[in-house]
């Protein structure tokens, strides 16, 4: 079919415009009085057994042809002879999909898809629920103290970021204290009576063996009563501090069960002492056995180690940090080679070399150190006096958690405030949106009442760009559809006999209506 073809040879052709004419004139007599273009809408897909001459064809008229291009127009502007008309395609199912198929056909025939403004429109841009507008700050001057403490509820907020990312470091690797930790043993007993014979239907002698430890205050000094002082809650519990508890008695008095072993980790809650009740009328020697519970776990340094850090039982990171600072200060790194360092004699009786890598430092370091040794003592149960007899105290160094570390904790975990600072913040959105809405509707009225008819015809302009929009018009040039070349572009004659070919929607006889 050629560009300037009559698509219809029954009908009169249209006339062309003018040379000089305006583009912006209207020329109704020539727009067929049946056909627009949301007839065509939908008809413009190439079945799946379309010419791909065709196809080729209808790219944009500016495009130099081709001689595929050549010869298929060649061979549209000869005379078909009769035949059946195509098949009818699929039609779209929806607005968006013809909407999706008049732009592929306008973006195929001017090179770009021609949006109108309703399309271009840009979304707004979304607000922070709690941030007024400019145009409302504008109207309530008021507003500048509302936004000024916007500003310094973000710098409170970012604070109280800092300083939670601050607390929750802290709490990975939580800073202790060292405190005494004082040991109370004594015995108790029942029922021992000397007579004979024994009266009848008396209770059995029994005996209690009791273990008890408190936590010292720094300079706190018990009274000489030796009154066992109630347990402060700041620090751990008695029995958080040790991993075994082994309490040894009698063989020969107590064949059965002679060995009672306490673990800390059967144990359900940590507990703030141990007892253990027998019965019995013989006095002996207990043996106690107490296996710390570091954490970290700490170590017992070899005797040539410890004679170069000058300590006794520590962690392995402080081990390895103290020899870094002994070799520091002792100037023993290899200056040609930083990775390695030399060994003075007392370092010789450690390792056995005369240089090492400090990456071999902590493998090196494992042999010398060894389990902590458990706290030995005996306690002697005896049967006799008045009250708690044999008291004794022990006293050992232990490391409590930072006092401040339950606080910061319990800071980190508190849900309330936050609970409390939402349910403000939902008021004041709930307030912002109310602003909002009031700021559009004093818009709409104040535009309106300066020019009704201006207002009016807006509005109405903007209500048809979005009719457009969701019926899948927008991409529709109407200016275009005036003039006549619109219908003389080479895909017109075919979308004519699509069109005729489609049954009529009220099943009314026409072309195209019978079966095929």
């Amino acid at each position: 079919m050629a560009t300037g073809g009559n698509p219809n040879p029954g009908q009169p052709r249209p006339q062309q415009p003018p040379p000089g004419g305006s583009p912006a004139t209207p020329h109704t007599h020539m727009r067929p009085p049946s056909m627009s273009a949301a007839h065509y809408q939908g008809l413009f897909h190439s079945p799946p057994g379309h010419n791909p001459a065709f196809q080729i064809h209808m790219g944009a008229s500016s495009t130099p042809q081709t001689p595929l291009m050549a010869a298929a127009a060649a061979a549209a502007s000869a005379k078909r002879p009769p035949q059946k008309p195509p098949t009818r395609p699929p039609a779209p199912t929806s607005a968006a999909a013809a909407a999706s198929v008049a732009a592929a056909y306008k973006a195929a025939n001017s090179g770009s898809v021609d949006l109108t403004p309703a399309a271009r429109r840009n979304k707004k841009r979304k607000l922070p629920e709690k941030q007024l507008p400019d145009r409302v700050a504008a109207l309530l001057p008021e507003s500048a103290l509302y936004t000024q403490l916007l500003e310094f509820e973000a710098r409170v907020d970012a604070a109280l970021a800092r300083k939670k990312v601050d607390i929750q470091e802290a709490l990975k690797t939580p800073p202790s204290l060292q405190r005494t930790l004082r040991i109370y043993v004594f015995n108790t007993f029942a029922n021992q009576s000397r007579t004979i014979p024994p009266p009848k239907a008396a209770e059995p002698p029994t005996w209690s063996l009791k273990i008890i430890g408190r936590v010292l205050e720094d300079g706190a000094e018990l009274d000489p009563a030796g009154v066992v002082p109630k347990h402060n809650p700041m620090y751990p519990k008695f029995s958080s501090f040790f991993k075994r508890v082994t309490i040894g008695l009698d063989p020969s008095l107590y064949p059965e069960n002679s060995m009672i072993t306490w673990e800390n980790a059967r144990s359900a809650a940590p507990q703030e002492g141990f007892e253990v009740k027998r019965k019995g009328d013989k006095e002996f020697l207990a043996n106690i056995r107490l296996e710390m519970n570091y954490n970290p776990e700490k170590f017992k340094l070899s005797q040539p180690l410890m004679e170069v850090l000058g300590v006794e039982v520590d962690t392995r990171a402080r081990v390895i940090a103290a020899l870094w600072q002994y070799i520091k200060a002792k100037k023993l790194q290899n200056p040609s080679d930083p990775s390695y360092f030399m060994c003075d004699p007392q370092l010789k009786k450690v390792f056995g070399e005369e240089k090492m890598r400090f990456a071999m430092l902590s493998q090196k370091i494992s042999q010398h150190l060894a389990p902590p040794p458990p706290i030995n003592f005996e306690h002697k149960i005896k049967l006799s006096g008045n009250g708690a007899n044999s008291s004794a105290c022990y006293d050992i160094l232990v490391d409590v958690p930072f006092p401040l570390q339950k606080e910061m904790t319990a800071f980190l975990a508190n849900t309330e405030k936050h609970k409390d600072i939402e349910a403000c913040d939902e008021v004041i959105s709930a307030s912002i949106k109310k602003i909002h809405e009031h700021r559009r509707r004093r818009a709409f009225f104040l535009g309106f009442s300066q020019s009704p008819v201006e207002f009016i015809n807006a509005l109405i302009a903007s209500q048809s760009k979005d009719l457009k929009l969701v019926a899948g018009e927008a991409n529709r040039n109407i200016e275009r559809e005036r003039r006549a070349d619109f219908y003389n572009q080479p895909w017109v004659e075919d979308a004519v006999i699509r069109y005729l070919n489609r049954k009529p929607p009220g099943g009314n006889d026409g072309p195209g209506a019978g079966g095929s």
